[in-house]
């Protein structure tokens, strides 16, 4: 697929601005110009583009913001993500959904695609909704992941979290790779199993990083939310 039939819903977020590294001539619009809450407004912009790919990256990504405003992650996780279903089925366009691992309670890690969804806060709910919504569509792909900057922003991580989190920059990469891909359903993308801690360490081993638990957090995450990537592995090297 040329890349300038592709369009990226959250362009300028972490993600987006990796993927631009890799797709330059892909169509990046701002929010106020494709806001995912007015269907007509996505409508009438893609007039006249010849747009056979939507990657929908767009969301509202902040566990405690969204404890405090859950009616903004309903409407930009929920019904955004329903809109841009109902554009890709009345345009007949490819749909790729960037879903999240936190759709699982992380009681056991190494999820498979297959295994029971079960989020612990509003947040992944809001994903998982969005999840629903382009269930409905035959012609669609959803990739659960973990990423973050490409240097740990924080003073502290997780000794109590695993995860398979990568830097931004690797798993804008394994998307990309995917993306070229015909395949439709669900698909894992991440690393090993780790903790954050080890995660962050990983990404620079001369930071100097202190050690926190989730239990010193005034909202729910899950503990375990590692994931299974092997089907990822047996499709890009088919």
């Amino acid at each position: 697929m040329k890349e300038d039939k592709i369009l990226f819903t959250g362009g300028h977020g972490l993600l987006g601005s990796e993927v631009k590294q890799l797709w330059p001539n892909a169509l990046y619009p701002t929010s106020s110009e494709f806001n995912v809450t007015d269907y007509q407004q996505m409508q009438d912009y893609l007039k006249g583009k010849k747009i056979e790919l939507i990657v929908h990256a767009a969301a509202f990504t902040s566990p405690p913001l969204i404890d405090k405003n859950p009616e903004e992650a309903i409407n930009a996780n929920i019904i955004g993500t329903a809109n841009i279903v109902k554009l890709c089925m009345t345009n007949k366009q490819r749909l790729v959904y960037i879903s999240t691992d936190y759709v699982f309670k992380g009681n056991q890690g190494n999820y498979k695609e297959d295994a029971a969804v079960n989020p612990v806060n509003k947040y992944a709910w809001s994903k998982m909704g969005g999840e629903c919504a382009v269930n409905l569509y035959d012609n669609a792909l959803i990739i659960r992941t973990s990423f973050g900057p490409n240097e740990f922003p924080y003073p502290k991580a997780f000794i109590d979290q695993w995860t398979s989190r990568e830097s931004v920059r690797t798993i804008a990469a394994k998307i990309v790779a995917i993306v070229t891909k015909d395949i439709t359903g669900i698909v894992h993308i991440g690393g090993k199993r780790r903790t954050v801690y080890e995660y962050a360490k990983s990404l620079d081993e001369s930071k100097e990083i202190a050690e926190l638990s989730i239990d010193d957090l005034s909202f729910a995450v899950p503990k375990d939310t590692s994931l299974d990537c092997s089907y990822y592995a047996e499709i890009v090297t088919q």
